[in-house]
């Protein structure tokens, strides 16, 4: 019994030893030490990826601590983890905290990034806000998307290139197209022996069209000269254009006035005018006036007053002679 008692302590023994030295192993193996002070610092993200408990946590790439816990918020929203850093070590309130991956499919860790070492020292308990890690799973739907959407932009410019094939590179069009550049190459041969003869008719009439140049020029002078003298013109005669133009004003007002007074009866041509018996008087008058012009150039003034003598020998006056009217009046 005293025999196998024994046994049974070494053997509790023994399993508590390796026990022991199993944990130390393992918290040298994660670089912590039971030895070594240590304080704690919360970090604050939206998402930890891939990131266990007990992973490094690395500080310009040195491990510094590891990942003590890991815990969802009550909102379901916001993740928090424990670092337990070194007390060694110590991590300013400008760096920045990033959970990267080793490699492009390794563990992932913390790591600290140091900035400016400014002042002051982030404490225990002190609380940081954590970037969200690069998720590789969601860059790659977000590249499936992006690829799918390119397929589909490759198959429409596919159907469109057929659809341009159908309708615009057919046989009737090509050609139209071939005929089309026939016609343009015709018209351009056509282009060129015009340039050529201009060219020709240029140089061999050369004297005159310099000739016809110097003319124009010639007249253009003249013409300036001649625009010159207008200006002094109209600059030294100014006075007299000025006052002509008064006087012509002024009899065109006068003309109207006369107008005016003639259709409103004032003055003997307006009264001669407004009333029928003295327009018939005048008429009459004017009619006389015609007869006596046409007697005296038919008979003469002694002729006239011949015929109007009266006769000595009868002691009554003749009756006055009527004035003929001249059947060819002048």
């Amino acid at each position: 019994m005293e025999k196998s008692r024994l046994e049974i302590k070494v053997g509790l023994f023994v399993a508590v030893v390796l026990l022991v030295l199993a944990v130390v192993m393992i918290q040298f193996s994660k670089g912590t030490s039971l030895f070594r002070g240590t304080y704690r610092i919360k970090l604050h993200t939206q998402n930890v990826g891939g990131l266990k408990e007990q992973s490094s946590v690395l500080l310009a790439g040195v491990a510094v601590g590891t990942v003590k816990k890991i815990q969802l918020d009550r909102s379901g929203t916001n993740v928090t983890v424990l670092l337990q850093i070194y007390k060694d070590f110590p991590i300013y309130h400008d760096a920045r905290f990033v959970i990267e991956s080793a490699g492009f499919l390794g563990d992932q860790f913390v790591s600290v990034i140091p900035t400016a070492n400014t002042e002051p020292k982030l404490a225990d308990g002190a609380d940081v806000t954590c970037q969200v890690p690069f998720n590789i799973q969601e860059v790659a739907r977000s590249a499936a998307g992006f690829i799918q959407r390119i397929d589909e932009t490759a198959k429409k410019l596919d159907a469109s290139v057929t659809d341009l094939r159908a309708q615009v590179l057919n046989a009737q069009t090509l050609a139209n197209f071939s005929v089309a550049m026939t016609n343009l190459q015709v018209v351009s041969e056509q282009a060129v022996a015009t340039i050529t003869d201009l060219k020709q008719l240029v140089a061999t009439n050369t004297d005159q069209v310099n000739l016809a140049i110097s003319n124009a020029v010639l007249f253009s002078a003249k013409l300036a000269s001649l625009a010159d003298e207008a200006s002094v013109i109209l600059a030294t005669n100014g006075a007299n254009l000025t006052a002509a133009t008064k006087n012509i004003t002024d009899v065109s007002e006068t003309a109207k006035r006369l107008a005016a007074d003639l259709q409103a009866g004032k003055g003997l041509a307006g009264t001669v005018l407004q009333n029928p018996e003295l327009a018939t008087h005048v008429q009459a008058i004017a009619a006389n006036l015609a007869i006596t012009s046409s007697n005296l150039n038919r008979l003469g003034l002694w002729g006239i007053l011949w015929s109007h003598k009266p006769d000595s020998t009868n002691a009554q006056p003749a009756a006055p002679t009527k004035l003929q009217t001249p059947r060819n009046q002048p």
